[in-house]
């Protein structure tokens, strides 16, 4: 099976590497138009983007296996990342986490049956100033409690 991605990501694929003086440089934007397109980055796509770029394969997996935010399977429709650092685990993270995951049914790196929610952790997303913090699809959320994390998650439920 080989990847194909859209006429219109490859036309964001090759205008984001012309933003870059050399074409490995743009590993990541590509990666993230990928998975914007397909959900997550499969095996066959690590290879066209390695030939695309120039690059072994093995540096794409690389970056794949190091950025939390990219995915080699697929995921749920929402994504609900619970950052775990120092600051946000003493706010109650923990916590959190079990409680979301208690609300969901799942555990931190499974997705609802019914495909809607990815549960992940985040080592940092930056916020310890909004302790504890949680990112939704992409999304900063901050300072979260178990109530406002209810409701985010029954807002989500409403739209899809």
């Amino acid at each position: 099976m080989t990847y194909a991605p859209s006429p219109a990501a490859v036309l964001r694929i090759e205008r984001t590497i012309a933003l870059y003086p050399e074409k490995p440089a743009a590993l990541l934007p590509v990666l993230h138009v990928i998975q914007e397109e397909s959900g997550f980055i499969s095996r066959e796509a690590e290879v066209w983007v390695a030939a695309k770029l120039a690059i072994p394969p093995i540096q794409v997996g690389e970056v794949l296996s190091f950025y939390g935010m990219l995915r080699r399977a697929p995921g749920g429709r929402h994504t609900i990342r619970v950052c775990r650092n120092l600051s946000c685990h003493l706010a109650g993270a923990e916590d959190l986490l079990a409680f979301i995951g208690r609300s969901l049914g799942i555990g931190p790196g499974e997705t609802t049956p019914d495909g809607a929610f990815t549960l992940v952790t985040a080592e940092c997303l930056g916020n310890c100033d909004r302790a504890p913090c949680l990112q939704i699809d992409g999304l900063d959320q901050g300072p979260v409690s178990r109530e406002s994390a209810a409701a985010l998650i029954e807002e989500l439920k409403a739209h899809d």
